[in-house]
């Protein structure tokens, strides 16, 4: 049997981006003479989940995305004196360097190194993705990454997934799993390319997702038993055929 391919994304899944944007976005700042308390960051976040969303749909440009923000923040904080895109530009440079893992991500990878081909599927800033994976050395685990602005085309979009398996020399859609946190762009993306999904709930949302995943994790400990069913599952049921 071929090795399964594992789709990992990478923020809030390998990476804790958490706690990096609380980190950047503090010092980005800072740098500009502003304050970021825990209320500010809340509020950034909303407005930053809703355009990174209404990119997914298609409905902004990723450009619009990473300096709109901003513009939106700064104006509803009432922050008129600042620059959006000098604080957008330091932010992501700030995010470049350096990383944090998510917690048993580098125990995970290696675990799973041996017996799965790794790839990484992502949305991010090619720039920034670019650096923070060169900070955490994880090409030492994964066979390539996908990165959406090199692509052309988002999660969760049949686009983005058709030329990922287009660019990996034997892999199946029947022995692939797509692992990440979020509904609107793994899960759905996983959905609409056909593949496995597994939900990293990390956060415990309470709420039944609107989404409904293949499988839902909280821990990234609980993956390996779940795929070794999956997929044991899945070569029992075909030799029954």
């Amino acid at each position: 049997m071929k090795k399964p391919c594992l789709f990992f994304d990478l923020d809030n899944t390998i990476l804790d981006f958490n706690t990096a944007e609380e980190k950047a976005l503090g010092k980005a700042l800072r740098e500009a003479g502003l304050t970021l308390d825990a209320e500010k960051l809340a509020h950034y976040r909303r407005i930053n989940e809703q355009c990174w969303q209404a990119l997914e749909r298609g409905e902004m440009s990723r450009e619009r995305v990473l300096y709109g923000r901003y513009e939106q923040f700064f104006r509803e904080e009432g922050f008129a004196a600042a620059d959006p895109a000098a604080v957008q530009d330091r932010y992501e440079y700030i995010l470049s360097h350096g990383h944090y893992f998510m917690p048993g991500a580098e125990a995970l990878l290696n675990a799973f190194a041996e017996n799965y081909r790794l790839f990484a599927v992502s949305n991010g800033n090619a720039v920034t993705q670019a650096g923070r994976i060169a900070s955490a050395g994880l090409s030492q685990w994964f066979e390539d990454f996908f990165i959406s602005e090199k692509i052309g085309a988002e999660k969760p979009s049949a686009a983005f997934f058709d030329y990922c398996f287009s660019h990996i020399a034997g892999a199946e859609k029947d022995s692939t799993v797509i692992i990440g946190d979020s509904l609107t762009s793994d899960i759905l993306g996983g959905i609409n390319a056909g593949i496995a999904t597994v939900w990293y709930n990390f956060s415990h949302k309470a709420e039944p997702p609107a989404i409904s995943p293949d499988y839902i994790i909280h821990e990234l400990a609980e993956l390996p038993p779940l795929l070794e069913k999956h997929f044991l599952n899945r070569e029992k049921h075909f030799h029954e055929q």
